[in-house]
């Protein structure tokens, strides 16, 4: 009997295929409002999800718990250690020592950021570049803090795809352009927590259409990783007030560059002839 959310929302992705239909709607209840079961009661939930009350108390059972309020004390604890309010973090960062302090500290933070994820995430980066070479069109969405992640991916992208799009839900057109999201296609979503209500929504969409799903996020049972088909986890750690996205930038540089080498010498032919473009039309100062 796990008391890890993580571990035990692992537990339930491992057996989710063996469960009943009734287990299946109960687990899918479980993953998908987590803060829901924190603080309703069993009945609420069961009513909720679409299921008897006493499906919950076996599903508790068939997950290794005495019965239900152990299975909900694991929620519970999640919503205890949710991602600290940015008002507090900026508090203890005044309260706390600045100048050089801060500076080496915040250094050492973005390394170590950049080493876990780079150790976590280099082998899956390769299978997602495969993935994304494969499809005929590429979406990519990223909202509020994590939207310059998923614009310097397509930027860079790009230069030498044509067929890569930004799903940036301006002027409230979020839904017009989800559905662009095609069969085949392939969908890079970029989140952390907590979790943009937009991204969850690309995410279902690219899921509910048929589109590749690749989920660049912190945690491989957020929201949007726990049906994607790759999964790029990044670290952001700081002392700052804020999370960090240098670790997540330098995964969407590493996705770039491996599909262009993927590419080959026909995508540096199309990156040469953008660049060329670029300077004719006078992108940059001379």
């Amino acid at each position: 009997m796990t008391t890890d959310f993580d571990a035990l929302a692992t537990l339930i992705r491992e057996r989710f295929p063996d469960f009943s239909p009734q287990f299946q709607t109960g687990a899918a209840f479980l993953l998908d409002n987590p803060d829901e079961v924190a603080v309703l009661s069993m009945r609420k939930v069961a009513e909720r999800a679409s299921v008897q009350p006493a499906a919950m108390v076996r599903l508790a059972q068939q997950l290794g718990y005495p019965g239900w309020n152990e299975l909900r004390d694991v929620f519970v604890g999640r919503l205890r250690t949710r991602p600290e309010p940015l008002t507090s973090r900026a508090k203890t960062l005044i309260k706390g020592s600045a100048g050089d302090s801060l500076s080496h500290r915040l250094t050492a933070a973005q390394t170590h950021n950049l080493e876990v994820t780079f150790s976590q995430s280099a082998q899956a980066v390769s299978s997602a570049a495969k993935l994304l070479r494969k499809s005929p069109h590429v979406h990519v969405a990223g909202f509020r803090s994590c939207f310059p992640v998923a614009f310097g991916l397509v930027y860079g992208y790009r230069l030498f795809r044509s067929s890569v799009s930004l799903i940036s839900a301006e002027a409230g057109t979020l839904e017009m352009q989800l559905r662009a999201i095609e069969s085949k296609h392939a969908t890079v979503v970029v989140s952390f927590a907590p979790y943009s209500v937009e991204a969850v929504r690309v995410a279902e969409a690219a899921l509910d259409q048929g589109s590749k799903l690749i989920a660049l996020t912190d945690s491989a049972v957020s929201p949007i990783a726990l049906n994607a088909d790759e999964v790029l986890l990044f670290s952001h750690d700081t002392p700052s007030f804020f999370p960090s996205l240098v670790a997540a930038n330098a995964i969407a540089e590493l996705l770039v560059a491996q599909l262009l080498s993927l590419e080959g010498p026909d995508a540096v032919k199309r990156l040469g002839l953008t660049e060329t473009a670029l300077h004719q039309y006078g992108a940059y100062s001379p």
